[in-house]
């Protein structure tokens, strides 16, 4: 087998990242574009010692499972560079993306945590019968000639588009509207109030500089809470994440939770789940919220002042938790290990000096969520080793027709 190779490859699995596995003369070969039980026929692209990569070219036999792609220029019919990333499960059935996206977090959680567990993926309760219209913020790219669109999969090739069928009606018109772009990125973004910000990133690489204006501040809700947070800054994608997300933590930590303890919120953002914690304990819970982002931090504080015992500081998780451990007194340090330690860190995960940080000042409980199944396993089976359980571990389908599955797990000290 080498590069430019085209092979028949029969299907089986589903493997991490929005790929599917197959093999081929006793390689591994991971293929997009594909179903688990599906015969597709494929171009190979790049050939390593123990696997390779290929280019799904059409299907031989498909799935009972597959549908049209929602998006047109994701489909298996155009040419594999052409086609557009983000919506790499599009051309599978929703309800059969959830039953994927279960198997990779049960897989991730065997190979990873020391053993499987039982994850349902659960839906948005708004969600649409494909699956679409569910962002309210995307990113667009402007290349040198002008293009504008997001890229190519795998790629940073602009492919210019006719529609965003993932993004909310109001962010589609909006970006479908723009023109006679700087060569850049454009970030869209749709708040509560429903209007859509735009917010423009020259590329600096061709000398652009940005221009000095404020931050656009707008305003997002969960239920009668309101948050504060950058046009441009984070906040989740989907118009119902942030609620699902608050609502579950709420619900893992349950009614009556320890005001007096100490409760960490690690890779706070602007406060979403701090104020998840504070709802449960009380307004005169004692809440750090820690936040590499000053702006973020700056919100944090303003979407906190109801809790007169939190705050919000700007730093490094790792360093800070460091810091913590070196100056804590014997009081403090008994609070920490009565409180909840919740950490919402990107998609790489917490890793190990983080896990052993947190494991160092011994709290209670940890509620972890993630956007990355394999880095969540590894995570919990690093805390597995500092004597944590996970007690339950629960999937939401917050990426519909992505490989991305958001997911929270509780762990207790044993």
């Amino acid at each position: 087998m080498q590069s430019g190779d085209v092979v028949d490859l029969e299907v089986t699995d589903i493997a991490h990242g929005g790929v599917f596995v197959a093999r081929h003369e006793g390689r591994v070969v991971f293929v997009p574009d594909a179903i688990p039980g599906e015969r597709v026929r494929a171009r190979v692209a790049e050939v390593k010692k123990s696997f390779a990569r290929a280019e799904a070219l059409e299907v031989l036999d498909a799935s009972p499972h597959r549908r049209p792609h929602i998006w047109a220029e994701a489909d298996i019919a155009r040419d594999p560079a052409e086609r557009v990333g983000g919506a790499d499960l599009g051309h599978i059935e929703l309800a059969h993306q959830r039953v994927l996206k279960e198997k990779v977090l049960r897989d991730a959680f065997a190979r990873f945590a020391g053993g499987e567990v039982e994850v349902p993926v659960a839906a948005a309760e708004d969600e649409t019968a494909d699956g679409t219209r569910w962002r309210t913020r995307i990113g667009l790219h402007i290349d040198g000639e002008g293009r504008i669109g997001p890229y190519a999969s795998r790629s940073h090739r602009v492919i210019e588009v006719a529609g965003h069928p993932l993004a909310t009606a109001a962010i589609e018109s909006a970006a479908l509207a723009l023109h006679r772009e700087k060569p850049g990125r454009v970030d869209l973004a749709q708040s509560a109030d429903g209007a859509v910000h735009v917010v423009r990133r020259p590329d600096r690489r061709r000398g652009a500089k940005a221009p000095a204006v404020a931050p656009q501040v707008v305003v997002e809700r969960v239920g009668e809470r309101a948050f504060q947070v950058d046009a441009g800054g984070f906040w989740q994608v989907h118009r119902s994440a942030a609620g699902v997300l608050h609502g579950a933590v709420m619900r893992a930590l349950g009614a009556g939770l320890d005001a007096d303890a100490r409760h960490l919120d690690l890779y706070g953002g602007v406060g979403l789940l701090a104020d998840a914690i504070g709802q449960a304990a009380g307004e005169d819970v004692r809440l750090t919220s820690v936040e590499s982002a000053p702006r973020a931090t700056a919100h944090a504080r303003a979407n906190l002042e109801r809790y007169p015992r939190a705050e919000a500081v700007t730093g490094r998780v790792e360093r800070w938790l460091g810091a913590l451990a070196a100056d804590a007194d014997a009081d403090d340090r008994e609070a920490l290990r009565r409180g909840v330690t919740l950490l919402d860190p990107p998609r790489a995960g917490a890793g190990a000096q983080v896990v052993d940080a947190i494991a160092e000042i011994a709290p209670s409980a940890v509620v972890y969520v993630a956007c990355d199944p394999v880095a969540l396993a590894r995570d919990v089976g690093l805390f597995s080793a500092h004597g944590y359980t996970a007690e339950s571990v629960t999937g939401f389908d917050l990426f519909p027709n992505s490989h991305h599955v958001e997911a929270l797990a509780v762990l207790r000290r044993a």
